[in-house]
């Protein structure tokens, strides 16, 4: 059965803080009945509570009619450290953190794999690369100009291609919500709309409301370095 939504929530990049979720719902008091949520990805690593992160959207996945979940570049590498792969890149970009949440202790080797439950590596598998629905495109970090939406590389859907998304301009169809590229204040464009302002770093978590297009934030600790 098809859902026509009253609002279409977007989240930002969490990273791992738990607690500026919690206080953004709060805040946005999303209806399970007439509202959409849309996570932009990045939901682990560098903050201190990714595990609490991923069983709160899977909470929301219970009770909300359409909670839509996408695949960012730090989930990208968590899933390659799963299979046995990155395991030094992973904890250099944040992963030891994250494998904290879960009870895993140094040397954070390959078998603390085992600490993910079950359920969190399903939704970790299940997370989309993109979605759109009749008015936007949301993705993690962005689209490569040219190319269709079913056919666009994992290094401009997760990475961006090393930032080219932020400055590109190209006519999608439909306006690009983003995350991933942090911007001290939501990037606001003809084309796109990206919404990552930093929560890890001491900045702000961000929601847009659609199709009021009305931003919420909650000011977030800082948990890692800026630039870093």
């Amino acid at each position: 059965m098809s859902f026509f939504p009253d609002r279409t929530l977007v989240f930002g990049d969490i990273h791992g803080c738990h607690r500026a979720l919690i206080d953004l719902l709060a805040l946005a008091a999303p209806d399970p009945r007439r509202d959409r949520l849309v996570f932009l990805g990045d939901y682990v690593d560098r903050g201190p509570d990714s595990r609490g992160v991923i069983d709160e959207i899977l909470r929301l996945k219970r009770e909300f009619r359409q909670v839509v979940a996408l695949k960012g570049n730090h989930e990208e590498v968590l899933l390659s450290f799963l299979a046995g792969r990155e395991r030094d890149f992973y904890l250099m970009v944040g992963g030891r953190q994250t494998l904290e949440s879960y009870g895993c202790g140094p040397p954070f080797d390959y078998a603390c794999a085992a600490a993910i439950p079950e359920a969190h590596r399903h939704f970790l598998g299940d997370l989309l690369p993109s979605w759109e629905d009749e008015s936007h495109i949301y993705v993690h970090a962005g689209l490569k100009a040219g190319v269709h939406l079913s056919m666009q590389p994992s290094d401009w859907l997760y990475w961006a291609a090393g930032g080219r998304f932020v400055t590109q301009r190209h006519d999608f169809g439909k306006r690009v919500i983003f995350g991933h590229a942090v911007q001290q204040t939501p990037l606001i464009e003809p084309d796109k709309v990206g919404i990552d302002t930093g929560a890890v770093y001491g900045g702000h978590l961000s929601c847009l409301i659609l199709p009021e297009f009305r931003i919420l934030q909650v000011k977030s600790e800082r948990f890692w370095p800026v630039g870093v």
